[in-house]
């Protein structure tokens, strides 16, 4: 694990709004690192990335659920939604258990998607420019789902632990963040995706934590006016999420992959794009990598505290290289980490 200190995101913009989509790229209206990612290794699973979040991003304090309230993005225009209810999820994820049923349901899409495919063919040379990149890109995202398709047929999950199928969304948000990490660690064991994000708090969220003694609404009391007492009380919950994490990081480091644990073939990023919540302010970022990346992230626990302001896009940049994609430039990023 390291942890990194003094890290600043210029273009966070430190506004509600815009927040959360500057996280993972540090500059508006462009590809997310994540995304990135998922074109270099998540092309051989059903589900080249998986977006998730604990509750809505549709939060009146933060636009009401503009895209910028959004982690990931394939490209500048589109924002990838970020699921909360892990009942969409699980039947994303294993709406077939049996690998009778997920080879029949994916003849029958086969079928379907070579019907589709053979009978554009006879219109497409009769329209003009314009209709002709149109009917592209659909026939991009039929490629798309023929391709799932194949993967989720050849799956066996049979063996595997699959939760019972959720009833919808968990009143008792604390149950919920947890099923949620559940299905992600269940997601990767299975090779459903390889990469995947999740908004654990929404941004402007008035969600309430009473399961740690927090009656007060997150966003309201994250106002603290440096007031002692309102520290202590919204510092629980940093606490509980860093706890939720951690018990993840449990499960993904017991489960055995290969010559090693998922823990040890992975990367994850943890923090959050705002420093000090009563002045909005971008700086300083709390940041952690945790996890083995193949041999490729440096072992053993470190801080690292840069005596100068760094820019958050430095990590960005650094965690695309242990990816083997070795860009030479982020938003305003100077150059990468050795440390990590």
């Amino acid at each position: 694990m390291t942890s990194i200190g003094n890290l600043e995101n210029l273009n966070g913009s430190g506004v509600h709004t815009r927040n959360p989509g500057t996280w993972l790229n540090c500059q508006q209206n462009t590809t997310t690192i994540d995304q990135l990612i998922a074109r270099k290794i998540g092309q051989e699973t059903a589900m080249p990335s998986l977006e998730l979040a604990s509750e809505t991003n549709n939060q009146q304090a933060a636009g009401s659920g503009v895209a910028t309230t959004l982690l990931s993005f394939r490209d500048a225009n589109t924002a990838l939604p970020a699921e909360y209810n892990p009942k969409k999820i699980f039947n994303e994820l294993f709406g077939a258990t049996t690998p009778k049923e997920r080879v029949l349901n994916a003849r029958e899409s086969d079928s379907l998607l070579d019907m589709i495919l053979e009978r554009t063919k006879a219109f497409q040379a009769k329209l003009g420019p314009a209709d002709r990149a149109r009917m592209e890109e659909y026939l991009e995202s039929v490629r798309e789902i023929e391709r799932r398709t194949g993967i989720i047929a050849a799956t066996d999950i049979s063996s595997m632990k699959i939760p019972e199928r959720p009833v919808g969304v968990n009143d008792k948000f604390d149950q919920q963040v947890d099923l949620m990490f559940d299905l992600l660690a269940i997601a990767y064991q299975a090779d459903i995706t390889r990469v995947a994000t999740f908004l654990m708090v929404a941004e402007g969220t008035n969600q309430t934590y009473n399961h740690v003694g927090v009656a007060d609404s997150f966003h309201p009391i994250s106002h603290h006016a440096n007031e002692p007492e309102r520290i202590a009380r919204v510092s629980k919950i940093p606490t509980w999420h860093m706890e939720r994490f951690a018990n993840f990081l449990q499960k993904i480091a017991s489960t055995k992959d290969g010559d090693g644990t998922l823990l040890d073939h992975s990367v994850f990023m943890y923090g959050s794009n705002m420093g000090n919540s009563d002045k909005h302010s971008n700086w300083p970022i709390p940041t952690v990598i945790v996890g083995g990346g193949n041999g490729k992230l440096k072992q053993g626990g470190q801080h690292i505290d840069f005596a100068q302001r760094a820019p958050l896009s430095n990590v960005l940049l650094t965690v695309l290289h242990k990816f083997g994609i070795e860009q030479d430039k982020i938003s305003d990023s100077t150059g990468v980490i050795s440390e990590i």
